[in-house]
């Protein structure tokens, strides 16, 4: 049985795996691949991949613990080292790989931009200016509904 994670330890593995690529990760494109891989955890596994609330913020979705602590690195580079041997299963890591195959080669800003273009957040910040600050939170079920709905838009 898989376990649920902390939103630190999914941010963790991108960020060994941007650093094992050779790529870059900012805080900003970190948070949009930690939210992609809950929602689509949600979306396919019915299940979250952690635990943490994700709230609609100017620049798109973020889990406020992770920001915060990778916050001093500004719009820069993440150069942290973290050590994430051992802590997911194999399952976990196929499913984290597949997240990361699809957004982590996608830069902060394009990221944004496609959260901002989906319901999830629209929704979460629905009636709230642009530039207005927001501790809304992204449902999961907001998540899994649009999520499964995407999925099947693409099969047909």
């Amino acid at each position: 049985m898989d376990k649920i994670y902390s939103a630190g330890q999914v941010a963790e593995y991108f960020i060994d795996k941007a650093h094992k690529e050779g790529r870059v990760i900012t805080n900003k494109k970190l948070q949009k691949v930690i939210y992609y891989a809950q929602a689509w955890s949600l979306a396919l596994r019915d299940k979250p991949i952690f635990k943490d609330q994700i709230e609609a913020w100017i620049h798109g979705p973020v889990v406020n613990s992770v920001y915060q602590k990778y916050k001093k690195y500004g719009f820069g580079t993440i150069e942290e080292k973290v050590d994430v041997e051992g802590l997911f299963t194999e399952n976990e890591k196929k499913f984290l790989d597949n997240v990361w195959r699809v957004y982590g080669k996608k830069d902060a800003e394009y990221l944004e931009l496609l959260t901002h273009n989906e319901e999830p957040w629209q929704l979460a910040r629905e009636g709230i200016e642009q530039e207005k600050k927001s501790k809304n939170v992204i449902s999961h079920k907001l998540m899994k509904v649009y999520y499964r709905k995407l999925l099947a838009d693409i099969k047909k």
